[in-house]
């Protein structure tokens, strides 16, 4: 008897739905790629329950592969699952707009804000980011590590990203999960993974992959024919979308190697807007709205933001929309799957090691900052607060220590 291929469910939800989540999420999601993705499990796995959380899992990994910002991609691939094309779009605008006008207008009206960094709220936000990463790694463990092998595979990929934590380590890691997972992890499992409601035809997907290789190898070529300042800006800042693993830290020196030494912006501008992104929430890869706002010669201000912004989270669009099509077949495969429970093992490893480095380093300083971070997670998992709630008060008892 031949088994009929289950019927694949359409969006749920609608572009203006997924811009509010995203927005608010935009507006209160501090403390980096990995927080983003506890704040994203929460309040969509946990509380809205748009997708189940193998099906997060399975996105995550996924996601991890792309180059690019690993937390805006699952966003976009988030709004996707909910919306459509368009909820994609929607959560994209929402998790990013806050951020890039708020790093804008800082550009705009000033070279730079002593001392930001040092901030006492800034260094709330930061603690109550080990308590969300916490809180994901924990829940995410109990549900993608329930046996040994995959304790032990999580593990090993923790310690190999603490002692290697280069971008090329996280890839080989993962791949290792997969052909561990390929190997050791058949037929652990019975249950076929829901399916997800992808729709974006496979034409539009074969279309924004060929698209994206297009520009990837013509931006550089039509920059020496054609030195237009406009063109290097696009390509210098779609390259940096395209060719950086491992989220917003890691593109920080290819983004100041590109625009310092070519006199877009000084040294002191760059660490400056660098300061004042960590200040504000949503992705990181925002940044360049601030270095296209600031950079010389025109096109500057609001169209060289724009143009930066465009251009850094473009490939991210791509390489989403022209993969996600063939998902739900891929994830069918029991090979497949299999190689996915390794891969999902391993990402709970990486997203460990992060809790450690840069995450629990930039942010606990002293027993005090241990006790805000505890009673942060205390809030979380135990008494269940909303998390923007707990960011508020995260920042508020940070800004009230610095006076003490």
């Amino acid at each position: 008897m031949i088994e009929k291929e289950p019927v694949k469910a359409g969006p749920q939800g609608t572009f203006w739905e997924v811009l509010t989540v995203f927005t608010r999420l935009g507006l209160t999601s501090f403390g980096g790629p990995v927080a983003h993705l506890g704040y994203f499990r929460e309040e969509l796995v946990v509380r809205r329950k748009w997708l189940d959380e193998q099906n997060y899992a399975d996105l995550l990994a996924l996601c991890q592969f792309l180059p690019g910002p690993s937390s805006s991609q699952m966003g976009i691939a988030l709004g996707i699952t909910r919306a459509g094309r368009w909820g994609g779009l929607a959560a994209w605008l929402g998790f990013t707009l806050p951020s890039a006008i708020a790093l804008t207008i800082f550009a705009l009206l000033t070279n730079g804000i002593q001392g930001i960094a040092q901030a006492g709220w800034l260094h709330g936000l930061l603690v109550v980011a080990v308590a969300v990463v916490a809180q994901a790694v924990w829940g995410m463990a109990k549900t993608l590590c329930p046996d040994r092998l995959r304790v032990t595979l999580a593990i090993g990929a923790a310690i190999v990203i603490l002692l290697w934590p280069v971008a090329i380590a996280q890839i080989a890691i993962l791949v290792v999960g997969g052909l561990l997972g390929w190997r050791f992890l058949r037929a652990v499992e019975t249950s076929q993974p829901a399916i997800l409601p992808l729709a974006i035809p496979r034409r539009l997907a074969i279309a924004c992959l060929i698209i994206f290789f297009t520009l990837l190898v013509g931006l550089p070529v039509f920059r020496l024919l054609f030195p237009v300042q406009a063109l290097a800006l696009f390509d210098t800042f779609f390259r940096a979308g395209s060719l950086v693993f491992g989220g917003g830290h890691v593109v920080l020196p290819l983004l100041q190697r590109e625009v310092v030494p070519s006199g877009w912006v000084t040294n002191d501008q760059f660490l400056t807007g660098y300061a004042a992104a960590q200040a504000v929430p949503g992705p990181l890869f925002t940044f360049s709205a601030y270095l296209g706002a600031m950079s010389k010669p025109f096109p500057n201000g609001w169209l060289g933001a724009l143009i930066a912004l465009v251009a850094i989270f473009l490939p991210s669009f791509l390489m989403v929309v022209g993969i996600l099509p063939f998902w739900n077949r891929l994830r069918a495969i029991e090979a497949f799957q299999a190689s996915l429970r390794g891969i999902n093992a391993a990402v709970v490893g990486i997203l460990l090691a992060a809790l450690y480095q840069p995450i629990w380093t930039s942010a606990i300083r002293a027993p005090i900052d241990v006790a805000l971070g505890l009673a942060a997670f205390a809030l979380l998992v135990i008494w269940k607060v909303p998390p923007w709630i707990v960011v508020v008060i995260s920042a508020l008892a940070g800004a009230g220590l610095s006076l003490l």
